[in-house]
């Protein structure tokens, strides 16, 4: 078996990926890397991803409900409470994530 090929790995100490509950679904556990060997993340893609259909997102409206207005004074008292702060990105972290100006 081959890497390139999901499912199939030169041994079985290898196989992360399985079929899932759902039809045509695979699944993996650990990190998948594409155009890397090193993702720190459940999902890294190195260079440009095209999305066809929609991603959603935990702060999307389409999945909230309930929605509705606050008290704007109230919110602006808290907002005065929070820690505001600047920052620059570390030089090692910036250089592999493309980020020009830290």
């Amino acid at each position: 078996f081959q890497a390139s090929n999901p499912g199939q790995f030169e041994n079985d100490s290898d196989v992360l990926w399985h079929r899932g509950h759902v039809p045509e679904t695979i699944v993996c556990h650990g990190r998948v890397g594409i155009n890397t060997d090193a993702p720190d993340e459940a999902l890294v893609v190195c260079g440009n991803a095209k999305v066809m259909g929609r991603v959603m997102h935990p702060s999307d409206s389409r999945a909230k409900r309930n929605i509705r207005e606050v008290d704007t004074n109230e919110q602006l008292r808290r907002i005065a409470q929070m820690r505001l702060v600047e920052y620059d990105y570390k030089p090692e972290f910036a250089s592999v994530m493309g980020i020009k100006n830290t």
